[in-house]
């Protein structure tokens, strides 16, 4: 999986926990609430802000039919932007209130923890012989079941939990999880001093309000 990919999940898990998978949502919720750079850049192994915005802008251009953005006019303007000598990868934040749709076929994919989870090739790429898959599927029209608990939340089948979004410590995988057992940091939020609360940067080792030790690498 690429970043692409990896923020796609984050995006689902992130909506799944407020119930919004069927709902359209401004395309700002997705850089500044749903998956912010700053708390998730090693999750999204991003090397910079710029690669960060380049991933938003690719999203939010609908590749690899992940989401869909309207009106079209700007969704298509996504596109020409990316295939230019010269990208401005922060364009989309002119458009703060284009309202984005998820892909049903693919956040269910994602949701029931399938290693690959984007939407089938369109019609004619696939070998002759093979049946057709079912065409891309928007949740403005379809909603998605809703999945309960959070997005750690996995049911036994005796396989390797997820990996935390902080520490990258793997989690259990048969039961519920509120805190990672390796930096004891909740599934989803801000990153916080475990010893008086206040929001950290992911690599900082040392808390700079309080001076203790963040346990974070």
């Amino acid at each position: 999986m690429d970043e692409l990919d990896l923020m796609f999940g984050r995006l689902v898990e992130m909506l799944a926990q407020d119930v919004r998978l069927a709902t359209p949502f401004p395309a700002a919720d997705v850089y500044e609430r749903l998956v912010p750079y700053r708390s998730n850049r090693s999750r999204l192994r991003v090397a910079t802000h710029q690669d960060y915005e380049m991933t938003v802008l690719r999203l939010l251009a609908g590749e690899r039919g992940y989401v869909r953005l309207e009106p079209d006019e700007i969704r298509e303007g996504f596109q020409r932007e990316i295939t230019g000598v010269n990208p401005d990868p922060a364009i989309f934040r002119n458009f703060p209130d284009s309202q984005v749709m998820i892909n049903r076929l693919a956040a269910e994919r994602f949701l029931r923890g399938e290693s690959i989870y984007a939407p089938p090739p369109a019609p004619g790429s696939e070998p002759v012989d093979e049946p057709e898959e079912e065409p891309i599927d928007y949740t403005s029209e379809n909603p998605i079941p809703v999945v309960s608990g959070t997005a750690f939340e996995i049911e036994g089948d005796g396989r390797p939990g997820p990996q935390c979004a902080y520490c990258g410590g793997v989690l259990p995988g048969d039961r519920k999880v509120n805190f990672c057992p390796h930096c004891g940091q909740p599934p989803s939020g801000e990153l916080r001093c475990p010893a008086c609360g206040v929001e950290v940067d992911v690599g900082w080792a040392y808390c700079i309000a309080c001076g203790r030790s963040t346990g974070f690498e």
